[in-house]
């Protein structure tokens, strides 16, 4: 813990995506788009012909496959001593962030699906702005926890240094 009066240095505690269960019909896809064009290529019917079938090939797996991945990849959640950074968007990159030191509520939810594959959707709100929603959150009871250690650090820092700075100097 630093001493009173100077500030803490911005740790990264986790830098997380989503649970990549949404990518299960994207996979599901990509291995039907090649075996589908392996098996048909070179034994098309007459108006066709191969590279009709590499097209739609292509077509399928960067619709169905490319952009759902590349729509997962660009959302991640950082967790650093300080607060919650959101960052999410493909084109033009949007960020959230909430402070530990001002607290929160922290709210998990857990269907029946997200319990089976270990997932929860965690809601930040701090009654002030919009709550922060962060869906589909792996090892959502690790990452509650730590959220909830971090606002009480944040807090007891923030009280220490609020008695500290309230002393006379010259008093004990």
């Amino acid at each position: 813990m630093p001493p009173p009066g100077v500030p803490a240095e911005e740790l990264l505690i986790a830098k997380f995506r989503g649970h990549a269960r949404r990518l299960f019909w994207s996979a599901l896809i990509l291995i039907g788009a090649c075996g589908a064009t392996a098996f048909f290529y070179g034994n098309l019917p007459a108006p066709f012909q191969d590279w009709m079938l590499l097209s739609a090939a292509a077509l399928v797996v960067v619709l169905l496959v490319v952009v759902p991945f590349v729509v997962w990849h660009s959302r991640t959640v950082t967790v650093t001593t300080r607060r919650v950074i959101v960052h999410h968007g493909v084109g033009s990159r949007n960020r959230r962030e909430m402070s530990h030191a001002r607290g929160y509520t922290i709210g998990v939810r857990r269907g029946p699906l997200q319990r089976l594959w270990g997932v929860g959707t965690i809601t930040l709100s701090n009654g002030v702005d919009e709550p922060l929603r962060l869906a589909n959150v792996p090892t959502v009871t690790l990452v509650h926890e730590t959220l909830a250690d971090q606002i009480e650090v944040s807090q007891i820092l923030a009280h220490r240094d609020a008695q500290s700075g309230s002393e006379l100097p010259g008093e004990f």
